[in-house]
């Protein structure tokens, strides 16, 4: 059982005989029980339905009710006590059935002895304990594993909604550049390392240094012009107007119309974006 959890050890004494009942009470007053006492089996159930009793010794022969059909009664009522009969050595035979059937745990005979008695009634204490100690703890387990799959069709939840979003995004970014690819200028989106992250078709076209070349991946400063360079700077320098509103730029010995672009105004992306037509296609 858990160092935190203490059950209180209350034991229940049921016989019609006082005397017993006091001398029960004298060989058991050492073990620190809390002790209640009855003197028929009626009365016996009318405390167990008002108290929390782990271990019950009863006698046999008592009026109205005998001691077996007490904790018959008592085991449909209260499963999880501990019942034990005292009584004669005369009486075994009128036990025996109520022993296979489990309505009592153990059968003590009169006279008993002292060191005898308490051990078996610490042994039915300990039984009772764990007994309510496996019972707390099916319980957390079966609360830990509602908790469990609570928490995995929360997670599964989240991990649908996040694929249903990237597959959402996938779609978006092959759909973007798709576009790119078909639009009539020339596109190029330069990271803050100032290497070429993005372009299109028509960009490679202008710029690239090989056949089948592409820019993505290349430092600008390889593979675009000076004069592209220098209308760039304007721009992440000197903020000129020139280099940003699609004005003519001689670039490569052609006359172009140029946009300059600085990322991050409306999302977390940094770099630049340039925009190039040739004055030809207008």
């Amino acid at each position: 059982m858990s160092d935190d959890i203490q059950l209180p050890r209350n034991l229940l004494l049921v016989d019609d005989e006082p005397n017993i009942v006091s001398a029960l009470k004298r060989t058991l007053r050492r073990d620190n029980y809390s002790i209640l006492t009855a003197c028929s089996g009626a009365e016996g159930l009318a405390l167990l339905a008002a108290h929390d009793i782990g271990v019950i010794i009863s006698d046999q022969r008592m009026p109205q009710m005998t001691g077996v059909d007490f904790l018959r009664k008592v085991k449909a009522l209260y499963p999880k006590t501990v019942r034990i009969v005292l009584s004669g050595y005369t009486e075994l035979d009128s036990v025996t059935s109520a022993i296979n059937e489990g309505a009592i745990y153990k059968f003590l005979t009169k006279p008993w002895d002292d060191e005898q008695l308490r051990g078996h009634i610490q042994e039915a204490f300990l039984r009772y304990e764990m007994e309510q100690e496996n019972r707390r703890l099916t319980e957390q387990i079966r609360l830990t594993n509602e908790e469990l799959y609570r928490l995995n069709r929360s997670l599964e939840q989240q991990v649908t909604e996040k694929t249903r979003e990237i597959v959402k995004g996938v779609t978006i970014l092959q759909v973007s550049q798709e576009i790119l690819e078909h639009l009539p200028v020339a596109i190029i989106g330069i990271d803050e390392q100032q290497m070429i992250a993005v372009s299109n078709r028509r960009a490679d076209e202008l710029f690239r240094r090989h056949p089948g070349e592409s820019l993505p991946g290349l430092p600008v400063i390889e593979c675009l012009p000076e004069a592209l360079l220098q209308v760039v700077q304007n721009k992440l320098l000197r903020g000129s107007p020139e280099s940003c509103n699609g004005a003519p730029q001689l670039i490569d010995g052609g006359l172009m119309h140029v946009w300059v672009s600085v990322m991050g105004v409306s999302s977390r992306s940094r770099g630049t974006i340039v925009v190039l037509s040739p004055v030809q296609a207008y």
